[in-house]
């Protein structure tokens, strides 16, 4: 596919090209995104310092999750929801307030057998993606995002302090996304 292909192609043909494994059509579809999300978390939270955290975060999990897309919504409301929940989470690690009205956005679908196959191969390319994360990376990775631990639960088991378990989580999903967006799948 050439460069105009991409950037002239709907959502839902990128998403389908994803789960292909096209890495390029992630890519496309994150730029899309990613400024509008960014803008939202930094309305959100008056600043800009946790958002870039929070966009990772939130792409992390379109990337684990886009089989679980479904076409009923629009890509932009499936992202914005998955960003919705992501900053909802956030703040309720912070100081456990109640947000659930500050967004409005429907919810995605339960997946279907055919996305489940899918599910498995997009795992089995997570899977890829993280046995070429160093060991300590791809403990946190898997804790964070697998397990779902807090940070603070993360620091109390891993027995550091918090700065370093958000510093190390924070590089180790930077290190990640390079390796979505590159491709690198061997």
């Amino acid at each position: 596919m050439e460069i105009a292909d991409y950037i002239v192609a709907e959502d839902r043909e990128l998403v389908d090209r994803v789960l292909k494994g096209d890495n390029t059509a992630f890519e496309y579809l994150f730029n899309r995104y990613r400024d509008a999300i960014h803008r939202l978390f930094v309305q959100r939270l008056g600043g800009a310092n946790d958002a870039d955290d929070l966009l990772q975060e939130t792409f992390i999990k379109v990337y684990i999750n886009i089989h679980r897309y479904s076409s009923d919504y629009t890509f932009g409301q499936w992202v914005y929801t998955i960003a919705r929940n992501t900053f909802i989470d956030f703040v309720r690690r912070q100081d456990d307030l109640s947000i659930d009205d500050r967004f409005y956005a429907p919810a995605s679908s339960a997946p279907t057998p055919e996305e489940s196959v899918i599910n498995l191969q997009q795992r089995s390319q997570i899977e890829q993606y993280l046995d070429r994360l160093a060991p300590r990376y791809r403990q946190l990775i898997l804790m964070r995002f697998f397990e779902e631990y807090s940070y603070e639960e993360i620091a109390a088991k891993l027995a550091l302090p918090l700065g370093t378990v958000k510093t190390q989580i924070h590089r180790a999903r930077e290190q990640m996304c390079r390796l979505i967006a590159a491709g690198e799948n061997k």
